[in-house]
């Protein structure tokens, strides 16, 4: 079983009551959208589709940091495998860690001994679970370097993983009119003709929802609306959307923008903006509106806002290497993961030597994004 030092909770409810025990009163300040306590908990109510995975369970698993008001937690997926707390919602994997309960620096000794802590637990848990797997990850993160270390460490075979590419925007303290300057010529063109060709169609506005007040509802019924009338498929949860939307509205991340053309809403998007930063979530225009190029101009609207009104530093574009992103952001990084086999199980065994030959053959392909460290 685990050690004594960490607590397992099965629920956020009780997990914000043992943190108000503790005094923790909140996320570091400067955790990303999706190490919050809010993102988590939202996402094991309303977006988990089990559908293939068989019977899993949410857990947390809470650690005393060793200082006042402070602790780390590892919202966990209990199944065949223990994973992370994610899916394909999440553009980020991390751990919950309240002020003063580690920097994120994997060499220094506290927050070394922390990671240690966890991995040596999930290794004598009795579950002896054969595949551990956490994504996607930042790799220039302490949680990621720390973790491997410690995983291995604790005896497992540890290997990591593409998971995708992510562009983003980096500032530098600029206006939304420098930025825009900076754009593609096609794109500013793009821009301007689906303006004008808004404005010879008819009347037409943008809105942009952040409070959650009595509009709220409506601008999120707007979106679902758009998202159904448009070319992406239907979401493996419905609730999840609407869920997110008000949970944003009531933290004050929301910006929901939604044109609409003679009133009709046309396009919708859902940005999150915390810290400094603004991440594009989630993004739809009706079909048969393409040559108005509404989702140019809806994106746009909201980089000025979040730019000049919000005035952020960073703006991410999430999940994955579309070409059209590479228009708007400046920056690129990669998101992986790390995925480790208990090798005393059969399971683990099987599965760890089925990697380590995918990891061979691939190697012959130099264009992989494939790992080439797979040890004891």
């Amino acid at each position: 079983m685990s050690p004594p030092a960490i607590q397992i909770l099965d629920n956020f409810d009780d997990l914000r009551a043992v943190l108000a025990q503790q005094g923790v009163q909140q996320v570091h300040e400067q955790a990303d959208v999706f190490a919050t306590l809010a993102w988590f908990d939202n996402l094991a109510t309303c977006g988990l589709d089990t559908t293939g995975q068989g019977s899993v369970s949410c857990q947390l698993w809470l650690l005393d940091g060793g200082a006042a008001g402070s602790a780390v937690c590892l919202p966990l997926l209990l199944g065949h495998q223990l994973t992370g707390l994610s899916n394909y919602y999440s553009s980020l994997y991390a751990p919950l860690v309240w002020p003063g309960a580690c920097a994120d620096a994997p060499d220094a000794g506290p927050e070394k001994a922390i990671w240690q802590t966890f991995a040596q637990a999930i290794r004598s848990h009795r579950a002896r679970w054969p595949v551990l797997r956490f994504d996607p990850l930042d790799p220039q993160s302490g949680f990621f370097a720390g973790f491997e270390v410690a995983l291995r460490q604790a005896g497992y075979l540890v290997g990591r993983y593409f998971c995708f590419g992510n562009w983003y925007l980096q500032l530098a303290g600029r206006s939304f009119a420098e930025y825009q300057s900076s754009l593609p010529s096609a794109l500013r063109h793009s821009i301007t003709r689906g303006q004008r060709r808004l404005d010879k169609q008819g009347p037409w506005r943008i809105d942009i929802q952040r409070q959650p007040d009595g509009s709220l509802e409506a601008a999120i019924q707007d979106f679902v609306t758009v998202y159904q009338k448009s070319w992406k498929g239907a979401e493996p949860n419905s609730l999840f959307i609407p869920a997110l939307a008000r949970t944003a509205a009531a933290q004050g991340w929301l910006r929901l923008g939604v044109l609409r053309l003679d009133g009709q809403a046309i396009a919708a998007q859902l940005w999150l903006v915390k810290s400094g930063k603004a991440s594009i979530f989630k993004l739809a225009y009706v079909t048969g509106f393409e040559r108005f190029s509404v989702g140019s101009v809806l994106t746009a609207a909201l980089m000025q806002h979040v730019i000049d009104v919000d005035q952020v530093q960073e703006v991410d574009y999430l999940t994955g290497d579309d070409a059209y992103k590479r228009d708007w952001m400046s920056h690129r990084r990669e998101r992986w993961g790390l995925v480790a086999f208990d090798w005393r199980t059969p399971a683990g065994l099987w599965a760890g030597c089925r990697h380590a030959l995918g990891l061979w053959l691939k190697r012959r392909n130099p264009d992989d994004k494939v790992s080439i460290r797979v040890c004891l």
